[in-house]
């Protein structure tokens, strides 16, 4: 069987040839409608553009570094989501994971960059933010990291929005009483969900309990609830994360406190084991991958010198489960 064509995708997406060039270069005024179904056709006949042919017809290389810090699960999802990306538009993309201060990989970076090698350079991991390509390189470089120099979640992975949609969706099944279990104060996450708890009890006029915690353990759960005083009506309990929350449930028991009743509880992080405790937890998913997709737009439409496509969702999503109870206006 012979291999796919860019004149086969071309015949099936009922395009010109010039068009599919554009698309799979990421050049060229093409409307976002007509990008997406030449890029789901070539995936769906397996079309990959000759990288080597490439390379000699325009003296570029095709290829487009992504530099990762640490090697955790998040980071390895946003590495997957840039790489579906970058091969959909005809490049093949390499991962750099280098350890170090924003500076050190600043300095690597920079010597990619010069180097010749790549088109592109997407980092992930934090660069300083005057980071440039150096005089005479034809290199792109797109600071698009998600992570501090801590390797902490920040930017559009620490947004706390759904925080404030939590409160706001209990206090609407009737609950009046809320705590939050915070997660340590050097995250820019635990600040940004401590915020938005904060400003909706306030906003809501609910009672609150106070933020207590400050690290991301689950015995930090379980010592607040058994530190809690005895209450006359179910207090809401909305955790920084997802081993907080189980740390709820455990101090709970102890107490002799049942879910829904006494408590209900709220996580974040979607953790596999969430989904099988007892209740099951309510949290909070991150689409990591399309958090990497979306980077590598940026680097794509950059090389291209065309503007990204617009992102009309958000990267996070709410999972109701039973720890909160029955809520009609959950969704």
């Amino acid at each position: 069987m012979s291999m796919p064509t860019s004149r086969d995708v071309a015949r099936l997406a009922g395009v010109s040839q010039t068009t599919v060039s554009y698309v799979l270069n990421g050049r060229g005024n093409v409307s976002d409608a007509t990008r997406e179904r030449v890029l789901g056709i070539a995936a769906e006949i397996g079309y990959r553009p000759n990288q080597a042919a490439r390379s000699m017809r325009t003296r570029r290389s095709g290829r487009i570094a992504v530099i990762m810090g640490a090697g955790i699960e998040s980071h390895m999802q946003l590495l997957a989501g840039a790489s579906e990306v970058a091969q959909q538009a005809g490049y093949a993309a390499e991962s750099h994971h280098i350890d170090g201060t924003p500076d050190d990989r600043g300095e690597r970076v920079l010597d990619l960059a010069a180097s010749g090698q790549y088109e592109g350079i997407l980092t992930i991991a934090p660069v300083p933010d005057e980071l440039a390509a150096p005089v005479g390189s034809d290199c792109v470089i797109v600071p698009a990291a998600t992570f501090d120099a801590e390797l902490h979640s920040m930017g559009p992975l620490a947004d706390a929005t759904l925080i404030g949609t939590f409160v706001e969706t209990l206090a609407a099944a009737g609950h009046r009483t809320f705590v939050h279990i915070a997660g340590p104060d050097d995250y820019v996450s635990a600040r940004a969900r401590a915020a938005a708890y904060t400003e909706a009890v306030e906003r809501l006029g609910l009672r609150s309990l106070g933020l207590i915690g400050g690290s991301w353990g689950a015995e930090t759960g379980r010592r607040a609830i058994l530190d809690l005083p005895a209450q006359d009506e179910t207090i809401a309990v909305i955790a920084g994360n997802d081993d907080l929350a189980i740390g709820v449930l455990r101090g709970a028991a102890e107490r002799g406190w049942s879910l829904p009743d006494d408590l209900v509880v709220t996580g974040w992080d979607n953790h596999e084991f969430g989904a099988y405790t007892t209740p099951a937890i309510t949290t909070v998913a991150m689409d990591f991958r399309e958090a990497g997709r979306r980077a590598m737009r940026r680097l794509v439409a950059a090389l291209g010198h065309t503007t990204p496509p617009p992102e009309e969702q958000g990267l996070m999503r709410i999972v109701w489960r039973e720890s909160t109870g029955e809520l009609p206006t959950a969704g």
